[in-house]
């Protein structure tokens, strides 16, 4: 079989893009303003020390809102507070893990913390408390119980904790009805927690900082060796599918010997991809483990192809976007999440979850034709846009401000959402 030049996307399309957003981002993502910078308190239910999707999304939308003249601190609980770099960061409780849908979250259930809770919240007196999975850990749920602020909650999962289906969700409801604004993270999310608590959402996506993917980020010189760098972002957890990618991988391996597989993220793998592996005697498979941000991105400048093989469970393809705004080819699965993210043959090319034979297809694809390979790449460059956190930070600035005005506060705190 002859083998395509696969190299990265031209840097034209980067340029491009970049003149695009220097004429029309200040119009189009310029923050809202208010009289007064507002106090906001960003709540986590998950132990901030470890790298996690939320955990990413709470400390970089922070750092938009801040960037902005608010103030915000974040509430989690900590396992290892030298682990967080944040000056606004408060602690709250000690986490352990807890495993949930082939995933293990490490959250803190401890009612001892409400008298905690009460005088962080009266020394800090929140204009705006946004939670973020507030049912999954007893942090959010002890401010939420004493808060006299305007509170929010963002709802991530999907499908989402076991508690909502074994009795939680009545548990939960009273707690519930005292939030002023609900955001669900995709239509999959919004779907699934509608199910449990019905009410009105916004749909408000994840966000990504752009331009730390594409500025003065350098490839791993000894990967640039003539192999074709395919790459896995992702926990060691089984609904990432990774086994379903190693037997694609031992299949492609025939036709492209120079195919090499680099696995990035933490965690070792199982012992059915272990067997994979060893069965099938699989060469120039990399498996770099967790690595820091600065790494991460130099990966995805390394990377030729992106492939996501996940079986379920995510809300939003969020490593889809990282990947897209990387100007990285995407091939991912065809699960809720991650189709609100990608169309098939647009940004992405896609495939049936768990369906070896259509995921070495869709990746054959991408590897033998090089045009294809440069089109997705600079639709995916585009579609990124959408979610960058500018943007992103901006909707919900507007929505605090909606919920302030829904419930009374515009007296109290005069903010208005006009650019």
């Amino acid at each position: 079989m002859d083998v395509a030049v696969i190299g990265r996307d031209p840097r034209g399309t980067m340029d491009h893009l970049a003149a695009e957003r220097e004429g029309q981002v200040a119009e189009s993502i310029a923050p809202g303003v208010s009289e007064r910078p507002l106090k906001i308190g960003l709540a986590s239910a998950y132990d901030f020390a470890s790298r996690g999707g939320v955990q990413t999304h709470i400390r970089e939308l922070g750092q938009q809102l801040r960037t902005w003249g608010h103030d915000v601190r974040i509430v989690a609980p900590c396992s290892d507070t030298s682990k967080v770099d944040d000056e606004g960061f408060i602690p709250m409780g000690k986490p352990f893990p807890l495993p949930s849908r082939g995933s293990v979250g490490r959250i803190s259930v401890s009612v001892w913390l409400r008298g905690k809770i009460k005088e962080m919240l009266d020394e800090e007196r929140f204009d705006v408390i946004h939670m973020h999975e507030p049912f999954s850990s007893y942090v959010c749920v002890g401010m939420l119980s004493q808060s006299e602020a305007v509170n929010i909650a963002t709802f991530h999962a999907y499908p989402g904790s076991r508690v909502y289906d074994v009795g939680g969700a009545r548990i939960a409801q009273p707690y519930f009805e005292k939030l002023h604004g609900r955001i669900a993270v995709s239509q999959p999310a919004k779907e699934y927690i509608s199910s449990h608590f019905e009410s009105d959402y916004e749909i408000i996506p994840n966000g990504v900082r752009i331009d730390q993917y594409q500025q003065g980020v350098e490839p791993f010189p000894h990967l640039q060796d003539g192999m074709i760098n395919l790459l896995f972002l992702g926990r060691a957890d089984k609904r990432k599918g990774l086994k379903y990618l190693l037997l694609a991988y031992s299949k492609l391996k025939w036709d492209w010997p120079n195919l090499r597989l680099i696995v990035m993220g933490p965690g070792n793998p199982n012992g059915e991809c272990q067997r994979i592996m060893g069965e099938r005697s699989l060469q120039d498979v990399m498996f770099v483990g967790g690595v820091s941000d600065e790494d991460k991105f130099r990966y995805l400048k390394t990377a030729d192809v992106y492939c996501s093989p996940a079986t379920g469970g995510e809300s939003f393809g969020m490593v889809l976007v990282e990947a897209m705004a990387a100007g990285l080819p995407v091939v991912a699965s065809e699960i809720p999440g991650y189709m609100t993210v990608v169309r098939n043959g647009i940004e992405a090319m896609t495939f049936p979850p768990k369906d070896v034979g259509a995921l070495v297809d869709a990746l054959g694809k991408v590897l033998e034709d090089a045009d294809l390979k440069q089109r997705l790449a600079g639709n995916a460059l585009r579609r990124a846009e959408e979610f960058r956190w500018e943007r992103v930070a901006r909707r919900v600035l507007d929505y605090y401000v909606s919920c302030m005005n829904g419930v009374g506060r515009s007296q109290e705190v005069p903010v208005s959402s006009t650019p």
